[in-house]
């Protein structure tokens, strides 16, 4: 519920003043901390930039960010900009479909016993068959 306003702060009692005050500082205080963490995220970000346009090869910094990870401060995350060479994403995504391989090979088995059991337990199950017949 909003709180009246007067045009003469006199009208309001003490109480209603000092809870209004101190309302107003306690959102004064929070958007003076956004904004220094704000900047000091920026400031970061800028320097995290400068080293690796240093030099093309460059481990990563053990905490590039320096972020504070209590629990009030891990919330939603925001990807502006990533740096991955293509060779190495190139790699990766070999290096998956490679590992895939066994993955759709054990699929194909447990599909096909799968088959075989509905086959066994339902004998009555239709079973279809394509016939390719050439022409001659």
């Amino acid at each position: 519920m909003a709180e009246p306003r007067f045009a003469d702060d006199d009208d309001l009692p003490r109480t209603l003043r000092r809870e209004r005050d101190a309302r107003e500082a306690r959102a004064r205080d929070a958007r003076e901390r956004e904004a220094r963490e704000r900047e000091m995220r920026e400031r970061e970000a800028a320097s995290v930039d400068d080293a690796f346009d240093a030099s093309p090869v460059q481990p990563y910094p053990a905490q590039p960010y320096g972020y504070d990870y209590t629990p009030s401060n891990i919330g939603g995350v925001t990807v502006t900009r990533l740096k991955l060479p293509f060779m190495h994403l190139m790699f990766f995504f070999m290096k998956a479909v490679v590992a895939a391989i066994p993955a759709l090979i054990l699929l194909t088995v447990l599909l096909w016993g799968m088959g075989q059991g509905l086959k066994a337990f339902m004998p009555g199950l239709r079973h279809f068959e394509i016939i390719v017949k050439s022409a001659t």
